[in-house]
């Protein structure tokens, strides 16, 4: 299983996550680095959050992009202008490239819905040259994603099926403090470095927090798929009133924290 991810649509995933991933990635490409004249791979690269801010780079030789789903590839490939851009479908496991073919090889908030992430980590560290970058940053879901906590935690307590839902979504691969850093070292990785990069999610009604997760995209809207008609009445009535927190509908703002780590291939 390449991925654990529920993709919907393209249009709903950006509502729910690729426009908070447009947030994160100029903060993990400052942290991950660049050079001129370099060659750069994304790995999962979704409708191209990471893709296309890294295409903002002049300097740039060539970008890369993979992704699982096909309704990702055909979605970021219709928005791709830029020549020095290439985007295919593949495995984060297994991926379609020499070794030592890329100077760096990035991963945004991709690696916690790969069963087998230190697989992936490995071949990352694989297809960049000795010297080069691996870099991958999570969503830190237990201690930083309050947004998506909040309504967890609202579903747990009314719906005994879904604390263990919960339990998978706060803990996935990669997300525990120093468990990224673990696997760059086990993938031979040298210099490792981990750190937490912070943005906010605003949200400009409880309608523009939900929708997409009433649509069932991600891993809160394959939960909400799945209710019956008299649960789901009752868990989006207990999510708005948390969402609303005794206020009127409105403009919300959540921090949200991403687990980010870099390593360098040696030689």
């Amino acid at each position: 299983m390449p991925s654990s991810f529920n993709v919907g649509s393209a249009e709903g995933y950006e509502q729910l996550m690729g426009r908070w991933s447009r947030r994160l990635a100029p903060g993990f490409i400052d942290f991950a680095g660049l050079g001129d004249g370099e060659s750069v791979l994304d790995v999962g690269c979704g409708t191209g959050s990471l893709t296309f801010a890294l295409a903002g780079h002049a300097g740039l030789k060539a970008i890369s992009a993979i992704d699982f789903s096909p309704v990702f590839v055909e979605a970021a490939s219709r928005r791709n202008r830029d020549p020095r851009v290439t985007i295919r479908q593949a495995d984060a496991c297994a991926l379609p490239f020499a070794d030592a073919s890329f100077d760096r090889a990035l991963c945004l908030l991709v690696l916690h819905f790969v069963p087998e992430a230190g697989k992936a980590v490995a071949e990352m560290a694989r297809v960049v040259r000795p010297g080069g970058t691996v870099a991958a940053a999570v969503w830190d879901h237990y201690g930083g994603m309050s947004c998506m906590r909040m309504t967890w935690d609202t579903v747990a307590m009314i719906d005994a099926n879904a604390q263990a839902m919960r339990h998978r979504y706060s803990f996935q691969p990669m997300m525990r403090p120093g468990e990224m850093k673990a696997s760059f070292a086990a993938a031979g990785l040298a210099d490792v470095e981990e750190t937490s990069l912070t943005i906010r999610m605003d949200y400009s009604s409880f309608a523009d927090y939900w929708d997409p997760i009433a649509a069932g995209e991600g891993p809160l809207g394959k939960y909400v798929a799945a209710l019956d008609a008299p649960m789901r009445a009752k868990v989006d009535a207990a999510v708005r009133q948390a969402y609303e927190a005794g206020e009127p509908d409105g403009p919300r703002s959540f921090a949200s924290v991403a687990w980010a780590c870099r390593g360098r291939v040696p030689g």
